[in-house]
């Protein structure tokens, strides 16, 4: 049981590795780099990031708040002006899609149920 463990966790290393190298993630810390050189749109994309994050809490628990919705769509307006930050966010959308596609085949093989993360 002990090797085959071991195996396992040599075989995440191993694909966590091969991530890093993926054009996606190169592309993402590329963008990254750009976009948070301006202290500005660093900033931006913080608080995006944040209202991203309760609209996403507000889905879970059914909450429904068209203020924080209108707040999150105009933000995200603004930031597609901003070229350095568009790149960014679609980069980081794309590497998002990969991390998530891989969590959902290491789900399927062991049989775990994700319907409820599904929008």
């Amino acid at each position: 049981m002990q090797q085959e463990e071991t195996m396992i966790y040599d075989n995440a290393k191993k694909l966590a590795e091969e991530m890093r190298s993926s054009e996606e993630y190169r592309t993402y810390c590329d963008a990254r780099e750009r976009a948070f050189q301006n202290e500005s749109t660093k900033n931006l994309i913080g608080e995006f990031h944040k209202l991203q994050m309760k609209a996403q809490a507000n889905a879970i628990t059914g909450e429904q708040d068209p203020e924080l919705m209108a707040k999150l769509q105009k933000l995200g307006e603004i930031l597609q002006f901003d070229r350095n930050a568009a790149d960014f966010l679609m980069a980081e959308y794309r590497l998002n899609t990969m991390v998530g596609d891989v969590y959902k085949i290491l789900a399927e093989a062991i049989d775990i149920d994700l319907s409820a993360l599904e929008a």
